[in-house]
This record gives structure tokens, C-alpha cells and sequence, in this order.
């Protein structure tokens, strides 16, 4: 229970400089929010796996290149889904960008993120 309460702060440290970014671009650069929150994703994708191979999985032993290699292809595919998501429902319902990033990071930080993370990546 203590990795998974230590991957949700990380997850959330990652996701608050993601969101810092996407707005940031959105607000005072004029980006498009899609290619803002992708950028937004890159950037708390490096912060995530710096905390969870050093602090979360405690699995800075391991061979780095291995992990880095697994981490990008779980967050390629985390990057396709979030992005289409919120693509999706600002499209599609209205919703605003922020609130649709905030309900896409969660469920996806808890349902895909924590799982392949332990199960794969860090393991």
C-alpha cells in the first residue's frame, strides 16, 4: 500500500507540472489545448520517471536503458489515450479542457499508469 500512496504523489507531482505547462501554453502562448496538454504530458512524463525509479519502485539499481525503454512504450500509448480522451470529450461534450484533463489523468494514473509501472516497468 505504501508504493501505490508514494506512485499517487509522484503521479500527482507529475501531473500538476503537466497542467502547469498545458495552461501556461494555452493561456499565455495561444496553443490549441490538444498540442498543449501532449506537450504538457511529455514534460510530466520525464518528472514521473525520474520519481519512480529513484523514489516510488526504489528501482534506480536496475538497468536504466531497459527501464527507460518499457517506460516510454507505457507512456506512448498513456500519451495516445490521454491526448484522445481529451480530445474526445472537449469535442464532443463541451467540457472544458481542464476539467476533461483533471477526470482523464486520474482514471488513467490509477487504471493504467500504477499497474504497468509496478507490473512492468519498475518491477
Amino acid at each position: 500500500m505504501r508504493v501505490f500512496f508514494k506512485a499517487q504523489l509522484a503521479s500527482l507531482t507529475a501531473t500538476a507540472i503537466d497542467f502547469l505547462v498545458t495552461i501556461l501554453l494555452v493561456n499565455l502562448f495561444g496553443f490549441y489545448p490538444v498540442p498543449a496538454s501532449a506537450i504538457g504530458t511529455i514534460t510530466g512524463g520525464a518528472v514521473y520517471f525520474r520519481m519512480g525509479r529513484n523514489w516510488v519502485f526504489e528501482a534506480a539499481q536496475g538497468p536504466g536503458s531497459e527501464q527507460a525503454v518499457k517506460y516510454i512504450a507505457v507512456w506512448i500509448v498513456y500519451l495516445l489515450l490521454n491526448t484522445g480522451f481529451l480530445y474526445l470529450i472537449t469535442r464532443y461534450t463541451g467540457v472544458n479542457y481542464i476539467l476533461a484533463k483533471v477526470g482523464v489523468a486520474i482514471t488513467m494514473s490509477v487504471s493504467y499508469n500504477f499497474v504497468l509501472h509496478k507490473k512492468f516497468v519498475f518491477k
